[in-house]
């Protein structure tokens, strides 16, 4: 893909496809072209990527991404190469054309697999919806047609692991272990933790502070790569309109030190939905209307550095988001993602009321003779009933 209105023309192929579709959201036009655009997006000072489109009778009909992320082979020590924004009409010829563009590209490259999908990373929207197309998707998630699977299947790829959401509401708070909030009752008088709101203002020092957490708490994660401040200040800026400071969350020691963090984001897609992908001519008075009546959040992300562990942080943190719940217009909400087969986090979850309400499939297919299936990450870390755990994340686990 050479130019600008190609670009244009991969961004913009998705409306077509879900046209008919009301689950689906269809994104800012111009934020996916800044976000897939080489040279403003951070991603590529560590990565390189190709799109393709298919066409039949001159018409796009699919679409697809192969990149490589340098900083994911590296911190994994594989040769991974990944897919993602797959999208395409029920067309199994243009899927397998598409499919085979993006492994001959990674072939080209020294890749031993295909992984995804992943836009960009595992950070990013992931995965093809297995379950719960019945239901909206919230911000960052994907919402894809039920019959993907079937042609992602047919062009060679099978299942590497599923990603699991929650679903849980303030209403739901009586379903929640009592031990949740007998464990955030005593960390301060126990450890000296306190929970304190991130400061908007500082916003730099507190994407710093954050990511300290994130790349502490999630290393052991299947797909894990590490997180540069740089890309997570860019993207803190950018989306500094829907970030909400009484949803973001840090937990600190009485010296200053910060054992935990958590970021959960009001969800922007219900405004999305209201503009369908475009703020100008009146878009953004339909956007500023629903801004004031978003009623649900995604808890993405709550991780607690491994020497912090069993502390009760976690549940501190779990109890302040039912807190927050009292006093904000977001009354409940999805949390997630979190891997199928990471049982202690899953039954953190169920610990806090949560109800499992949609499933996510990330895909692979091998490119070398003798490579091993990619498979989720060896040696999970601990949870306990409060959920807490080195890779704790309602989002990354």
């Amino acid at each position: 893909m050479e130019s600008r209105s190609d670009l244009k023309r991969f961004v913009k192929l998705p409306a077509a496809l879900y046209r008919n579709e009301p689950s689906w959201v269809p994104p800012l036009i111009i934020e996916r072209m800044q976000f897939l655009d080489k040279r403003k997006n951070p991603f590529f000072e560590h990565a390189e990527a190709e799109y393709f489109i298919a066409y039949r009778d001159g018409e796009p009909v699919g679409r697809i991404s192969a990149h490589i992320d340098e900083d994911l082979n590296e911190f994994q020590d594989n040769r991974w190469g990944l897919f993602g924004f797959f999208e395409c009409a029920e067309d199994p010829e243009a899927a397998r054309a598409l499919f085979a563009a993006a492994e001959g590209w990674l072939r080209e490259r020294g890749r031993d697999r295909v992984i995804g999908p992943m836009d960009f990373t595992m950070n990013d929207e992931c995965g093809i919806l297995i379950e719960g197309h019945d239901r909206d998707a919230l911000i960052r998630q994907p919402w894809t047609h039920r019959y993907y699977p079937e042609l992602i299947e047919a062009a060679g790829l099978g299942k590497a692991v599923d990603l699991l959401m929650g679903e849980i509401w303030i209403e739901d708070r009586e379903k929640v272990f009592p031990v949740i909030f007998e464990l955030a009752e005593q960390i301060e008088r126990e450890h000296g933790i306190k929970i304190r709101k991130m400061d908007k203002r500082d916003l730099r020092a507190e994407t710093q502070r954050f990511v300290e957490v994130y790349n502490a708490a999630w290393a052991r994660n299947w797909g894990f790569t590490p997180m540069r401040e740089g890309a997570m200040y860019h993207e803190a800026k950018q989306s500094k309109l829907i970030l909400d400071a009484d949803w973001m969350m840090l937990a600190e020691t009485a010296d200053g030190e910060i054992a935990a963090a958590a970021l959960t984001v009001p969800d922007f897609n219900q405004v999305l939905s209201a503009v369908r992908g475009r703020l100008l001519p009146f878009g953004w008075l339909r956007g500023l209307h629903a801004l004031r009546k978003m009623t649900r959040v995604r808890v993405g992300f709550l991780g607690v550095k491994p020497e912090f562990q069993h502390t009760g942080i976690a549940a501190a943190l779990y109890a302040e988001h039912f807190e927050t719940a009292d006093r904000k217009p977001q009354k409940g909400g999805e949390m997630g993602w979190i891997l199928e087969n990471n049982t202690p986090m899953v039954k953190a979850m169920e610990a806090i009321g949560s109800t499992w309400v949609k499933r996510y499939r990330i895909y692979e297919k091998l490119l070398e003779e003798g490579a091993e299936p990619a498979g989720p990450g060896e040696g999970r870390p601990s949870v306990d009933l409060a959920g807490e755990s080195g890779g704790g994340r309602p989002g990354a686990e």
